[in-house]
């Protein structure tokens, strides 16, 4: 299979099938916390999306070229927090500049992306992969996280119309649809076979 395919098909496979957030549930507190407004939630999933890719690009060779030479690659997870924190702070900072309102309403999930296990999960589990595939891995985890915060965010947004039971508003119809969507997302996994591909 010529390479660029193989890439594609790993990019879909970690979008979708493979999603950081409905099967690895990684990411959830940003997920639930700011996934109850579209703005925000958009928001969230491209400075997420931004972060994972700039760190994979950065960690992979950092890990490769200077810690794995240096026999130093139990630093591995202190290095990449501290290259994760100085690009949160670089998202922070441009987008407090271009939107203060956006801050405001973002609060804590920002500073928070720091420590997401998702942008921390991806960039460890790069370390096992080539260049081109730990690539992959940042490009479909970081598109499905945003896939995924923008279709909650507006599933919510309809649900606050919606005539929800008493007991079901908030958080616990949140977590039903979270629920049902790993169910879609599980089934779109079954009826597409990347395996056979050679992809997962």
């Amino acid at each position: 299979m010529p390479y660029i395919v193989s890439f594609i098909l790993a990019i879909v496979s970690y979008m979708v099938i493979d999603n950081v957030i409905l099967s690895r549930y990684f990411g959830i507190c940003s997920f639930i916390g700011v996934g109850n407004k579209v703005k925000s939630a958009v928001s969230m999933g491209l400075a997420v999306t931004f972060v994972i890719m700039l760190a994979a690009l950065i960690c992979w060779p950092l890990y490769t070229f200077v810690l794995v030479p240096a026999g130093m690659e139990y630093m591995e997870t202190i290095v990449f927090i501290l290259v994760i924190a100085s690009l949160v702070q670089i998202v922070g900072y441009f987008i407090k500049k271009t939107s203060p309102t956006l801050y405001k309403n973002l609060g804590i999930y920002l500073p928070l992306i720091t420590t997401n296990c998702a942008v921390l999960g991806v960039v460890e589990s790069n370390m096992a992969y080539d260049f081109g595939r730990s690539m992959a891995n940042a490009i479909g985890t970081s598109l499905g996280f945003l896939l995924v915060i923008f279709l909650f965010a507006c599933i919510r947004v309809r649900l606050e119309a919606a005539n929800t039971p008493k007991a079901f508003k908030g958080l616990p119809i949140a977590l039903i649809v979270a629920g049902l969507m790993a169910i879609v997302f599980l089934g779109i996994g079954g009826m597409i076979d990347l395996s056979s591909w050679g992809v997962i």
